[in-house]
């Protein structure tokens, strides 16, 4: 019973806490792999498009009262990304590498607990560089898969997070469409397999995947009519069926939202239909600002929104990425020249050159 308390009180607290992020990914019947996602957040966290070259030495360390060295790691691939800006080195919250292998962490406060390092592991690094590592050091989930266990990752207060905690979990997805989701629970990694292709927040994965069993009634064709006594009722549009699918923001209802209408759109033939297909859910999660409000320390109001969103084509090295200002004119990036840079390089997502929307309006012949 007390922890089940916990859990519920860990879940209210998560739901005030108002952190908001969506991924979903989807297979094209030729064989295309297409992985989308949401940031929603309420604070200005630097978000930038950043390269990390091949080659890129990267600096894993223990909690510093420990005393144990940092441990150099060379990447294998280059990735191109997005960070938060505002940490020191940043933070890679989302990425894909040049052999297709796809990276999306989301948070999961509440839940949250990683990994306690002793004085006799040699292999440990902070959860801040985890994105960075994984992308550049594995080809595929089943490499990732079969390192996790060896690798300790931890965080406590002295990490310079921003506003928030880094309490995330992570979804990992390759070319060949195999996906992974990763979790830090009670001080152990959590492996699951990507069974629903959707991640959003908390509580943990297991939990979002018994809960979507409330909602097997939920059909894409709905009753056209009824008889009732001796009158015919008709139904009043298509759709009915989904009566009953939740429209709030919480992670468990996008959770369910982002499910449904995953495994149950038409299947795209291709990368290109996959990317509308993927576009079509993110839509459904989009928060508008002053949607999802919150009372801050301060006592005014805060607002989670949609900062950005990437769809990424693990197939074809492709990006398409949106903030919240350019929401209808996402910039596709080629990201072979990205991955072929020797340097590694920044912009801030506010400031790429997104196609600008036309000022008038075409005038179509009669």
């Amino acid at each position: 019973m007390k922890k089940l308390l916990a859990t519920t009180l860990a879940l209210l607290a998560t739901v005030n806490m108002s952190l908001a992020c969506t991924a979903v990914d989807l297979k094209a019947k030729d064989g295309s792999v297409i992985a989308g996602r949401t940031m929603e957040w309420a604070f200005d966290m630097q978000w930038q498009l950043v390269s990390q070259p091949k080659g890129t030495e990267l600096s894993l360390v223990a909690p510093a009262a420990l005393g144990l060295p940092a441990q150099k790691v060379t990447t294998k691939y280059a990735v191109v990304g997005v960070n938060a800006g505002i940490i020191p080195g940043g933070a890679l919250l989302d990425g894909q590498n040049a052999e297709g292998l796809s990276m999306s962490a989301n948070f999961l406060p509440g839940f949250t607990q990683y990994q306690t390092v002793t004085k006799d592991d040699k292999h440990y690094q902070s959860v801040l560089t985890f994105g960075a590592w994984a992308l550049g050091s594995f080809a595929t989930v089943a490499e990732l898969r079969a390192a996790l266990p060896t690798m300790k990752v931890w965080a406590d207060d002295s990490l310079p997070t921003g506003p928030t905690p880094a309490t995330l979990h992570f979804i990992f997805l390759d070319r060949s469409g195999a996906g992974i989701v990763v979790e830090y629970v009670d001080g152990q990694v959590q492996i699951h397999d990507n069974a629903a292709h959707v991640l959003t927040n908390a509580p943990t994965y297991d939990w979002h995947l018994n809960n979507v069993r409330n909602y097997l009634s939920l059909s894409t064709v709905g009753v056209p009519s009824r008889e009732v006594a001796e009158v015919n009722v008709t139904e009043l549009g298509q759709g009915g069926g989904m009566l009953g699918l939740p429209g709030d923001y919480t992670p468990p209802s996008r959770f369910v939202r982002a499910t449904v209408l995953r495994h149950n759109v038409t299947e795209p033939k291709d990368a290109v239909e996959a990317t509308q297909a993927v576009g079509h859910i993110l839509n459904n999660v989009d928060i508008p600002l002053g949607i999802a409000q919150f009372h801050q320390k301060d006592g005014t109001l805060g607002s989670d929104y949609t900062q950005w969103i990437v769809i990424k084509d693990l197939t074809n090295n492709t990006l398409r990425i949106a903030d919240y200002d350019n929401r209808l004119n996402y910039l596709a990036i080629d990201l072979a020249p990205l991955f072929a840079q020797e340097k590694p390089a920044a912009r801030l997502v506010t400031e790429l050159p997104y196609p600008a929307p036309r000022a008038g309006a075409e005038v179509l012949a009669p």
